[in-house]
């Protein structure tokens, strides 16, 4: 890649033409061809203390006390023995962007709750917006002599799209997290979107990782906060395996955002309910006479079963008269 510099601007040189790059493009361009990441520059501070981060790796794998050998096999040294942007990043106070979190009424115009976790290790800040999802998404429920956690958004989803969105941003861009709580849903936006070389399909379905900040990543990998890299979408997918509404996921060239709604149990089927929901493709309208083909029921039949499906919020119907047609929700 050719780069040219004029007075005040840079360009480099794309496929037809030069195209003027922004001061944080042209940070990131250096770094990539250094071969380095952000987090392996010198942190702002070199003053920088550890209590979170070692209070975290003894309840979670036993350590506990964190010297200087930890710190560097964590790889939180630069080559030169200074502290990186890692380890200000893990640090009990750092000069960062944290979470923005905001509590919606029934729009976005009611604003019922806002708290900014910033400015310290992302372990507090991991932790405390968890403290306050489960104020907002879980409750005990009483039955008989039991009492019983009820999840309305899987916790599973949320600890993995959090942590993701904490490993995963790009750390040079000052803005923080944003993660709106919504009486349906919860929406998490992250600065930056996929890292160069990671495709859309990629990202979603074929559980390919690259690691836009491995030293970070490596330490929540340790403390068990994340699993295999890869495996982050697919773990959200499985948390609503039993749901009938699904997570989303919105990329665009600056940001990636999750969306993570109220869980929705699927209602129990009968097995002739499920001869006609495995007769459906998942993205295809069909014709009742098209559904009817693909079993051995009768049209009455067909027509009971599909109306069925439609009250239990299973199929969609769309049209009327001969242009009825059905869907998968």
């Amino acid at each position: 890649m050719e780069f040219k510099e004029s007075v005040s601007n840079t360009f480099r040189r794309g496929d037809s033409a030069s195209v003027e790059v922004d001061r944080l493009e042209l940070n990131r361009l250096i770094l990539a061809g250094t071969n380095q990441d952000f987090e392996d520059l010198p942190a702002r501070t070199q003053q920088l203390h550890f209590q979170v981060l070692e209070e975290f790796m003894e309840r979670k794998i036993g350590i506990r006390k964190l010297d200087q050998d930890i710190l560097k096999t964590l790889g939180l040294f630069t080559s030169k023995g200074e502290y990186n942007h890692a380890a200000e990043l893990l640090a009990d106070e750092n000069t960062f962007p944290g979470i923005d979190i905001i509590r919606f009424g029934a729009s976005i115009d009611e604003i019922r709750e806002r708290k900014r976790i910033e400015h310290v290790s992302l372990l507090t800040q991991y932790s405390e917006t968890l403290q306050l999802f489960r104020t907002q998404y879980e409750y005990e429920k009483i039955a008989g002599a039991e009492r019983r956690l009820v999840e309305t958004v899987p916790e599973k989803a949320m600890r993995e799209a959090l942590a993701n969105s904490l490993v995963h941003r790009t750390w040079d861009a000052r803005t923080p997290i944003h993660i709106g709580f919504f009486p349906d849903r919860i929406e998490i936006t992250s600065p930056g979107g996929l890292p160069e070389g990671l495709s859309k399909d990629e990202y979603l379905y074929h559980r390919i990782s690259i690691l836009r900040n491995p030293k970070i990543a490596n330490v929540f990998y340790r403390l068990g906060y994340i699993e295999s890299f890869g495996t982050g979408v697919q773990r959200i997918l499985d948390a609503y395996a039993a749901s009938r509404v699904r997570p989303d996921f919105f990329i665009t060239a600056n940001a990636v955002r999750i969306t993570l709604p109220v869980f929705e149990a699927v209602p129990k089927l009968t097995q002739d309910e499920m001869v006609i929901l495995q007769a459906m493709p998942d993205d295809r309208l069909l014709s009742r006479k098209e559904i009817e083909e693909q079993t051995d029921f009768t049209k009455v039949k067909v027509i009971r079963l599909l109306n069925g499906l439609v009250q239990k919020k299973v199929i969609q119907k769309t049209g009327s008269g001969r242009g009825t047609k059905y869907m998968k929700r």
